[in-house]
């Protein structure tokens, strides 16, 4: 918390100068191919959406189109160029035409793969459709080719459409049977575990759910997450190659079972208030007696325990000294406190970190001393629970490690380990949140760790597979929507901190899900609205990227009622959101308890 962080990102490459492009890329253009020859690429006017396509960072819009009702649009960001692909089967030793429309700037269409030389040609500027056509042969023995367009670093979205490639087809074989022994394993609130037996001459296979494909995976099992609670879900699998793809299997179907509200939070009421006590230090806004909290706030988290040293694992509480809090109460009254709060239906929980505790358990010996010093404070104040606001360097990935849902580095794996030990020590009635900064969770649309060529900051996205890891586990989830740079949403639009839409946008993302690091085969799953909470700043002096009270209201109105939604388009309504956290219980005190009192009147 109180961190203030510009948004960390890979330099742009430079643009290229349009000679160094033409030496590098461009292709003279041949005559059209023969009458007889086929389009060998597959919707390639994009009218059923992506399907045939893997695109880094693209949608099919309805405007503006070439021809037909739809066409791709890819927006660059980073160091990702929006590349969208397929793979052709074509003839050995024979000419190919590559032909497209395209509008934007700095847009590419290209082919590789060829066997002889692989060619590509762009247009520097785009403002209107221009199509783009080049020509290559293939090699002796080339039977696939991938053609491509893409964009530029930091030239914004391209649009493409109606792209071509004629030529002699290739032999494409027959598409496999469809996969037998469709069965689901294990069942959780959330997921449904599948496996299948395998199809001979399959190269991946696409799994759907409820009818609509939902995954394509190369193995012969899959586990779907983000499911809801208690609700009954038929599944299918087809296998895929070449040539197409299979039937679908037979049906199977499964029921995910009752939800646990996160672990802890069934006794949270519908529409929760959170918010950080400052336990520890005064900060400017005053110390405010845990006595003195008012009934609206439903889970007080105790801020905050810090390491003994970064690397230690050994967690300390401290409450405030007098010195500095003059009004402090004692240890028996504040133990006495949090009794009668938890006696009225509210949580106690005391949060790790914060903008000074920095925690890097690097061992696992620093994970067990985690563990054991924080059960001594959770025992000592008798606290319902743990928050976790890891902020700074406490957590980031190593450059090997790039699969949210397998994490390698120590940190993270040590972090999830002890959490774990945690929750099976003190049981189903233990509360787990965590508050990490933007940057963590949804810069990992953009970029996940070192990224693809290196060079990225290592702490993008790095709470995701902590987050996924404890997604059945975890009772609510309140990324803070503050001290944050720009994020990319999932419109493809940078959002600022300042109103409604940051929130909106944030927020959306956690509850529909994203592809990490734009890859449409690495989905972070969406959560329950009910382990949702917005964390925002309760004044202007509780850190930047407050909002008023209006602001909260509208993007409130905007995620439960879909009304006051403004110019961002969100994927669902979720009158289950459970609610609001702040930084800080201290400083909406301090500023008459203007953001209590805005909750209360806007969940009665």
């Amino acid at each position: 918390m109180e961190r203030s962080r510009p948004l960390a990102r890979r330099p742009l490459l430079a643009l290229l100068t349009a000679a160094a492009l033409a030496a590098s890329g461009m292709t003279a253009l041949s005559s059209a191919a023969r009458a007889a020859d086929a389009d060998l690429a597959r919707n390639g006017g994009f009218e059923s959406a992506l399907d045939g396509w893997t695109c880094t960072a693209g949608t099919t819009v309805t405007s503006p189109v070439h021809s037909g009702t739809a066409a791709l649009k890819a927006t660059p960001a980073g160091a990702d160029n929006a590349r969208c692909a397929q793979t052709v089967s074509v003839k050995p030793d024979s000419q190919y035409t590559l032909s497209g429309h395209v509008r934007g700037t700095y847009v590419y269409l290209g082919a590789s793969g060829t066997g002889t030389t692989d060619v590509s040609t762009w247009a520097q500027s785009a403002p209107d459709w221009r199509q783009l056509t080049t020509t290559f042969r293939t090699g002796p023995s080339t039977t696939r080719v991938t053609i491509y367009t893409h964009g530029w670093y930091g030239t914004g979205a391209y649009h493409a459409d109606d792209i071509s490639l004629t030529g002699p087809g290739g032999e494409t074989g027959r598409p496999p049977s469809a996969p037998g022994g469709l069965t689901s394993g294990s069942v959780t609130s959330s997921s449904v575990a599948l496996s299948w037996a395998p199809v001979p001459g399959a190269t991946s296979y696409a799994v759907y759910r409820d009818g609509a494909k939902v995954r394509t995976v190369t193995g012969t099992s899959t586990t779907l997450t983000g499911l809801t609670p208690s609700t009954a879900y038929a599944f299918q699998v087809a296998a895929v190659n070449d040539a197409g793809e299979s039937p679908r299997s037979a049906t199977v179907t499964a029921t995910t079972t009752e939800g646990s509200a996160g672990g802890g939070g069934s006794d949270l009421p519908a529409h929760a208030l959170v918010g950080y006590l400052h336990a520890s230090f005064a900060n400017g806004s005053g110390y405010t007696r845990m006595a003195d909290v008012p009934d609206s706030w439903d889970v007080i988290d105790l801020a905050f325990g810090e390491p003994t040293s970064v690397t230690s694992g050994d967690i300390r509480f401290e409450r405030c000294p007098v010195a500095e809090c003059p009004n402090v109460e004692s240890d028996a009254e504040f133990k006495a406190a949090i009794k009668a709060k938890q006696a009225a239906g509210k949580k106690v929980l005391i949060s790790i970190g914060g903008q000074n505790g920095q925690v890097r358990l690097t061992t696992t010996a620093a994970r067990d001393k985690f563990v054991s010093s924080v059960s001594a404070i959770i025992d000592e104040y008798g606290l319902d629970g743990l928050d976790i606001d890891f902020e700074g360097h406490s957590l980031s990935l190593n450059a090997d490690d790039t699969d949210f849902k397998n994490p390698k580095t120590p940190v993270i794996v040590n972090l999830i380990s002890a959490l774990k030990t945690l929750k099976a020590k003190y049981g189903d009635d233990f509360v787990l949140t965590m508050a990490p900064e933007t940057f963590f969770v949804q810069l990992g649309y953009q970029y996940y760790g070192t990224g693809k060529w290196g060079g990225q900051d290592p702490r993008a996205g790095a709470y995701l597979p902590v987050i996924h890891a404890l997604r059945e586990d975890l009772t609510l989830l309140h990324v803070q929507d503050y001290n944050s740079g720009p994020i990319m949403g999932l419109d493809n639009q940078y959002h600022s901190m300042g109103g409604a839409d940051f929130h909106i946008a944030m927020t959306d993302m956690l509850l529909t899900g994203f592809p990490v690091a734009g890859d449409a085969a690495n989905v972070f799953p969406p959560l329950r609205p009910d382990q949702v909470a917005i964390g925002m700043p309760a004044s202007t002096n509780a850190g930047n990227g407050h909002v008023s009270p209006a602001e909260v209201t509208k993007a409130l109105n905007c995620l439960t009622r879909k009304t006051d939604c403004g110019s961002y388009a969100t994927h669902g309504t979720w009158p289950a959101l459970r609610g609001l956290m702040t930084w800080s219980i201290n400083w909406d005190r301090y500023s008459n308890w203007e953001f209590q009192r805005n909750f209360d009147a806007y969940f009665g």
